[in-house]
């Protein structure tokens, strides 16, 4: 792409995207994709749509273009759909990830020791702890996991301290960078719609506060998205 970002990963997040994002990354060589229920689309999920879920990436296996499982995980910022229906989805969620040796992209809002929680106990292969904002400690649980840190737009606003610690905080091979899109907007487009171009100047915030070079910083999550992702190498042609 012009914009030097040369593969985009779309998760989706319920049972009605799944067809959606595969035909997606086959009408576009860039795109890969992940297979999901997002915490937030719980509620409206059913255990039906989890034997379906399964039964898709059985079959998407050999589809070059699937990736991982994803976006799944916790988010205790919001009051619904309430834990227990949520931890439910992700377990079942995780233990498909494990069946077919798959990582996962996780959805962690304010549950990091609830998601790490249940990550011990059905081991997967690791993966990319998304838009990561926890502590230090928990941080470094994720990694020991097995599991990269998504760091993003929330990272280039001055005020977000916790988050540019963290950008200094571990090696390298610690961290993937990510957009959202259209989510989590970076601070030169606040409150507008985000986009995967701008990840080449979410790479340059990210080398300036760690006092690298850009290419430095390109090269090494570049890597760390193809070792967490292992898929993503799959030829396409």
């Amino acid at each position: 792409m012009d914009a030097g970002v040369g593969l985009i990963v779309v998760p989706s997040v319920e049972r009605g995207n799944f067809q959606a994002v595969a035909d997606l990354a086959a009408r576009h060589r860039v795109v890969r994709y992940t297979l999901g229920i997002h915490p937030l689309c719980v509620d409206r999920a059913s255990d039906a749509d989890l034997a379906v879920l399964r039964e898709t990436v059985a079959l998407a296996m050999t589809d070059p273009c699937f990736i991982g499982i994803g976006e799944i995980g916790l988010d205790h910022f919001i009051a619904s759909p309430d834990p227990e229906r949520q931890t439910h989805f992700f377990v079942e969620q995780l233990r498909i990830a494990r069946e077919f040796d798959l990582p996962v992209i996780l959805h962690v809002r304010r549950a990091q020791d609830a998601v790490l929680k249940q990550c011990r106990r059905i081991a997967v292969r690791g993966g990319i702890a998304h838009a990561f904002n926890g502590s230090e400690q928990q941080a470094g649980m994720f990694i020991d996991l097995g599991f990269a840190l998504g760091f993003g737009g929330a990272m280039t606003y001055e005020r977000a301290l916790q988050i540019r610690r963290l950008a200094l905080a571990f090696d390298p091979q610690a961290y993937v960078l990510e957009t959202d899109s259209p989510d989590i907007a970076p601070a030169w487009r606040y409150k507008q719609r985000n986009a995967p171009h701008e990840l080449p100047r979410i790479a340059s915030v990210f080398a300036h506060l760690r006092n690298q070079d850009p290419d430095t910083v390109i090269g090494f999550t570049h890597a760390n998205a193809h070792r967490v992702l292992p898929r993503l190498g799959l030829s396409t042609h």
